[in-house]
């Protein structure tokens, strides 16, 4: 009896102080997920030769799954979300050091690992990175002689460089965004911010000259090729619906596009449920982050604010960027829409960057105390505010 009264305790208490409308909102995308996988599921079985609703059915009990693993993570405390952050990149680097090595190839890239199941390292390094580049970051608060930007940048580098050996410019892009708020938003000068946008103009040209994926999809994309037949035929199935779609299963571009179940998922939706849809999609996303910030923006703890702006960041950043390639307004990247794509490890990984953002953007409503937020962190040089000490 004591250990049921225990539990209910808990749960009581993680409801009370759980972002319920940010749950609500991962629930009702991963809901218009299961939906478009189902529209989507034909397709790819025609394309791998597969039954045609074996990818709809596999997604499902992901989606369970990925459902299970964001409540749970959600019960993590502050401290507990951060040491699981530390742990999950330090052995996802692990890992990524790997794949070079022993990793499977698909589609002319080394991004897997057989470990009897498949698995992405760099999905599940996402959350991890956000929250390792939080806590560093927040040293300064202890110490502002620590050259925490320093720290922060050379595992960006450590990060970029494994990312781009397999290669994955796609993901090198979405981990140097997330690299990028999060220093700004740790106190930055102004002067130092347009220092490093030059440097990512100037590693992102670096690319294009020495990685042949990197040119490859830049000049398909401007100049006509493969990939740019790719995201030319996901934009005539995204607008092949009108205003209102076709209906469920009654597609017809769907049929000729690849990888409609994941990457062009949301050119599917366009076709079969209209552009509307892919608006009330769009919203959902803009909503999470605005809802994601309005809970941190009176934040006074600055790992926390960190670390919540860092999950939001590479959240939006990757649902952002696989709507652009869809509308034929950014090269195609390989990048998975998310918690609406179907994926093993990514639906996974995703529903545990989404429980790790409730954990942190969970508060007790009725504790009573100041918030000074992020303004009374630093002072107006930009210097950290030096933490009392014990």
């Amino acid at each position: 009896m004591p250990a049921r009264r225990t539990v209910n305790e808990a749960v009581r208490v993680w409801w009370r102080e759980l972002d319920k409308w940010l749950l609500g909102l991962a629930v009702l995308l991963m809901a218009l997920g299961t939906l478009a996988v189902a529209a989507a599921s034909p397709a790819a079985g025609r394309q791998y030769q597969v039954a045609e609703f074996v990818f709809f059915q596999r997604h499902v009990v992901f989606q369970l799954l990925g459902l299970g693993v964001m409540i749970a993570a959600s019960f993590a405390s502050r401290e507990d979300a951060r040491r699981l952050g530390i742990v999950l990149a330090i052995g996802m680097l692990f890992l990524l050091l790997l794949v070079p090595v022993i990793g499977v190839e698909r589609n002319g890239a080394r991004r897997w690992l057989d470990l009897g199941f498949s698995l992405q390292p760099s999905e599940f390094l996402k959350p991890g990175f956000a929250i390792l580049l939080a806590w560093i970051l927040s040293w300064r608060l202890r110490d502002s002689s620590l050259p925490v930007v320093a720290y922060s940048t050379l595992a960006m580098a450590v990060v970029g460089a494994l990312l781009m050996l397999q290669p994955n410019l796609g993901a090198t892009i979405l981990f140097g965004g997330v690299w990028f708020v999060l220093v700004w938003l740790s106190g930055m000068p102004l002067r130092r911010i347009g220092a490093l946008v030059a440097g990512g103009l100037g590693a992102m040209t670096a690319a294009y000259f020495l990685y042949d994926n990197a040119r490859y999809r830049i000049d398909s994309f401007f100049a006509g090729g493969t990939a740019f037949d790719q995201v030319d035929l996901a934009n005539r199935t995204l607008l092949g619906g009108g205003w209102t779609g076709s209906g469920l299963w009654l597609g017809t571009n769907k049929m000729r596009l690849p990888e409609a179940h994941t990457d062009y998922i949301f050119s599917v939706i366009g076709e079969e449920f209209g552009l509307l849809m892919c608006a009330v999609i769009l919203m959902l996303y803009v909503a999470i982050i605005v809802r994601a910030l309005l809970r941190l923006v009176d934040e006074d703890n600055l790992f926390a604010l960190l670390a919540g702006a860092g999950l939001a960041t590479q959240i939006g950043g990757q649902a952002f960027t696989n709507m652009l390639v869809n509308l034929g307004l950014f090269p195609s990247k390989g990048m998975t829409l998310p918690l609406v794509s179907y994926g093993g490890s990514s639906t996974l990984a995703v529903a545990l960057t989404f429980g790790l953002l409730l954990a942190i953007t969970r508060r007790n409503p009725f504790l009573e105390r100041e918030k000074p937020g992020l303004r009374n962190l630093f002072d107006k040089q930009g210097h950290a505010r030096q933490e009392p000490r014990a």
